[in-house]
């Protein structure tokens, strides 16, 4: 049986996938380390353990993500763009339009039947519109980006965040805290934030049905919800898998392509 794996190393987390007849054995993800090739290496390892293989059980490997050319352990690198539109296509079949927010950028793009990336967008001039700002921004509520979302969907007077800088905001929300507003009410206005400068990707590229979003930030729901209200559309939730993991997962299809076109299987 021919395995393959994906290996996407962001700037954030680290993710590892194993394909074996195009169904998923075994995935991890972890905090990526200050080293990109440290992070490949403990997440390789981790789903190696995991599923009770050796490096050499795996046929072929394929990195991606920020720290994609740092990694020894690959045949071949390819972009993460790339490869979330395959992950998504897999994910989601009916899926034609791609949002993915990742630790230092955001991205929207359309994708054809087979995944492969027609025209595509993205932001990563400012750490605003990133998972970076969900981040910091969870850290100074003390909560996990997916609390944010859940506490989003209790609040009665959502704060409105003027500054588009992630300093200022974070700054804002301190303010904010310390004046006795509520949590729930600073969560929803932080995720309202993020969900506005990622509708203006959307809109740009002018989005078509249907829509699913990847990468961590598609876990919180407060940001999915608002991004729906400000595009005017449904987004699709992925369940087959953690949307996280749609970049590694996309990087060992890509790996079993290689593996068909050299050696027919």
């Amino acid at each position: 049986m021919i395995i393959t794996g994906g290996c996407d190393v962001g700037s954030l987390t680290s993710k590892g996938v194993l394909i074996r007849d195009n169904r998923v054995i075994g995935s991890e993800i972890i905090k990526s380390k200050v080293k990109p090739q440290n992070s490949a290496d403990a997440v390789m390892s981790a789903v190696l353990e995991k599923c009770g293989l050796g490096r050499d059980d795996v046929h072929y490997w394929i990195g991606t993500g920020y720290g994609r050319d740092k990694i020894d352990f690959v045949g071949e690198t390819l972009s993460e763009i790339a490869c979330h539109g395959k992950g998504a296509k897999w994910l989601m079949p009916k899926a034609r339009t791609v949002i993915d927010i990742g630790g230092q950028d955001a991205k929207t793009f359309k994708i054809d039947e087979n995944g492969k990336v027609e025209r595509f967008i993205t932001n990563d001039k400012c750490a605003s519109g990133t998972g970076r700002f969900l981040e910091v921004m969870a850290r100074v509520l003390g909560l996990e980006m997916e609390e944010m979302g859940r506490l989003s969907a209790q609040a009665e007077f959502p704060i409105t965040f003027a500054a588009s800088c992630t300093v200022w905001a974070q700054a804002d929300a301190i303010k904010y805290l310390n004046s006795g507003y509520n949590i729930e009410d600073i969560a929803a206005g932080i995720n309202n934030a993020m969900a506005n400068r990622v509708a203006v990707l959307v809109s740009t590229i002018k989005a078509e049905k249907e829509i699913c979003m990847t990468g961590g930030v598609a876990k919180n729901a407060g940001v999915v919800n608002a991004l729906e209200k400000l595009i005017g559309q449904k987004i699709r939730r992925i369940r087959r898998q953690d949307p996280q993991l749609a970049g590694a997962i996309g990087a060992a299809l890509y790996a079993g392509e290689k593996l068909k076109q050299e050696k027919p299987i």
